[in-house]
């Protein structure tokens, strides 16, 4: 396809979604799926990798690798949206549904938020209300387009939360952490709105950024 048959093309999908109500306001189609994060990216040592759940829930819990791929997976189609003003359609997932998830360890009714903890650079972190994850397309995903996801979007395992701007959906997860109280994560204390929804257009916090 040529330079310019791309444009066309974006140009065409962009204005049937914006008909639809499919793009939410100042995003653009792509036809790619861009590559963004803060740091480099971790290496997977299956040897050493483990999920684990902890904070306000009735049985903390670690999975292995293998253990974790035994668990039942569901298949999700669903459009993403980022911060930085693209939006993609009809992008293919599959993983485990969070709200299923949660059944295997129990959530204590005080848990209100989860946080997200990553690999990478630091201690990477972002968080959401535990109301906004019982959503029925939040994955804990490993497959993209019928493969294994990419490195560079989130190998072995990321959080998928459609209804939010994609920094939302955790790159390299490796614990989930149930709170009582609100703990804004990496983007989110660097001038990233807390909630992010993309059709309030929720991008940046009052405070600005700090860097």
């Amino acid at each position: 396809m040529s330079s310019r048959e791309e444009v066309n093309r974006r140009r065409v999908l962009e204005a049937e979604m914006k008909r639809s109500g499919r793009l939410p306001p100042g995003q653009s189609a792509t036809l790619d799926f861009p590559v963004l994060h803060y740091g480099g990216i971790p290496s997977f040592n299956e040897a050493t990798w483990d999920l684990r759940v902890f904070g306000e829930v009735e049985q903390p819990m670690r999975w292995t690798w293998q253990a974790f791929l035994k668990l039942p997976t569901v298949k999700v189609t669903c459009d993403i949206h980022c911060v930085t003003r693209w939006s993609k359609f009809d992008t293919e997932w599959e993983g485990v549904l969070f709200r299923d998830f949660i059944k295997l360890f129990g959530v204590k009714p005080t848990a209100k938020y989860v946080i997200a903890h990553c690999d990478g650079s630091g201690s990477y972190t972002t968080n959401l209300e535990l109301e906004a994850m019982l959503d029925d397309d939040v994955l804990l995903a490993y497959k993209y387009d019928g493969r294994f996801l990419e490195p560079e979007h989130g190998y072995p395992l990321r959080t998928l939360v459609p209804k939010r701007y994609f920094w939302k959906s955790a790159k390299w997860l490796r614990a989930l952490e149930f709170s009582a109280t609100d703990k804004p994560g990496f983007w989110e204390v660097n001038g990233y709105h807390n909630e992010g929804d993309p059709f309030k257009e929720e991008r940046f916090s009052r405070r600005g950024f700090l860097f």
